[in-house]
């Protein structure tokens, strides 16, 4: 990335955010590919045209290249740090290979342990493949002994074709059965003590909130992202030509809120049948977009391949998240749901 994209994104970026506080979130690829001066650069830039406001820098690594020099601008410069770890070594190290067909997992707990001690704030972003999908118990138990205390478990959805998928994607079910799991052995150990996302997503949707992420919303186009070129794109998911919104030089503020941008945002809203008589909509609305590939009746819109997934784990959730919510409206912390409900 030039140095002239990197200004004309921070500048443009601060000046449009209505509030007195400033998050930019960096992610690849491996961001820490592009190197650490690229970053220090970045931050200087901030306070430059920061005019006020406060900012807050994330960052998603693999965490294989982090050294100490990493981690002590990330410990000044209070970023937060998301971390992929998938789970203990040999669940890890299946699909999480460098370039030279190495396993990575020593290299992530060491940056792991550096980050710790450096004390910068970490959240784990764990992935859901075909085959660890079934392991939801022993990956949960792994991310309690390394006392982490925010994770989030994303499905692995690799579509090659029609309804086709890669064979190291969740089956359509399992990403359910996983998080009905983890959700279990959350419930009786861990409530008010580790933060586990997809149930503080899914609270949000029962309190009647705005869901804080974008694939549970009604409608999506709040996710721009940009290329090293300085190239615009609807969403990261989509960073396709035809989703192309412009260059940041020509304009931040005018591609976010183009009739292109704003159709592709309110596309998410079309829903089949099945999803606008589905119990549970209310804290899915049909996921990503990205997701919807399965054929359903008709010409009606496409069903998400997670859909069994998402049905089953909002269905099983339903009565803790109620009782929750009831928890939370009446002032009382949530942990007491022990008190009124039996652990599964």
């Amino acid at each position: 990335m030039t140095d002239s994209v990197l200004e004309s994104y921070i500048q443009q970026y601060i000046s449009s955010q209505p509030t007195g506080e400033v998050t930019f979130a960096w992610q690849g690829g491996e961001p820490t590919l592009i190197g650490l001066p690229f970053f220090q650069r970045a931050v200087a830039l901030q306070k430059k045209y920061a005019n006020g406001k406060r900012i807050v820098n994330t960052l998603q690594t693999n965490g294989t290249l982090l050294n100490e020099a990493w981690c002590e601008f990330f410990s000044a410069h209070q970023f937060l740090v998301g971390l992929s770890l998938d789970g203990p070594e040999h669940i890890h190290d299946q699909y999480r290979l460098d370039h030279g067909g190495q396993p990575t997992f020593r290299k992530v707990m060491n940056a792991l342990q550096l980050l710790k001690q450096h004390e910068v704030d970490v959240n784990i972003l764990t992935c859901v493949t075909r085959t660890s999908a079934y392991q939801g118990k022993e990956i949960y138990h792994f991310l309690q002994e390394q006392e982490i205390e925010f994770v989030q478990f994303i499905p692995v959805v690799d579509r090659v074709g029609g309804e086709s998928v890669t064979d190291w994607s969740v089956e359509p079910h399992m990403y359910g059965e996983f998080l009905i799991n983890v959700f279990n052995e959350w419930i009786k150990h861990d409530v008010g003590k580790r933060f586990v996302m997809n149930v503080e997503w899914a609270l949000a949707s029962w309190m009647g909130m705005a869901s804080p992420i974008c694939i549970f919303s009604e409608t999506c186009g709040n996710a721009v992202v940009m290329e090293h070129n300085g190239n615009l794109y609807s969403c990261d998911h989509f960073v396709e030509k035809e989703h192309c919104l412009g260059n940041i030089q020509h304009g931040l503020a005018e591609a976010v809120s183009s009739t292109k941008q704003k159709q592709f945002g309110n596309h998410k809203a079309a829903l089949p049948t099945a999803c606008q008589k589905c119990e549970v909509r209310f804290a899915c609305h049909g996921e990503c977009p990205k997701n919807r590939f399965v054929q359903s009746e008709g010409d009606e819109p496409y069903l998400n391949y997670l859909c069994p997934s998402y049905k089953a784990y909002f269905t099983y959730i339903d009565p803790y998240m109620r009782d929750m919510r009831d928890l939370i409206k009446s002032g009382k912390p949530v942990h007491h749901i022990n008190k009124t409900r039996t652990s599964p």
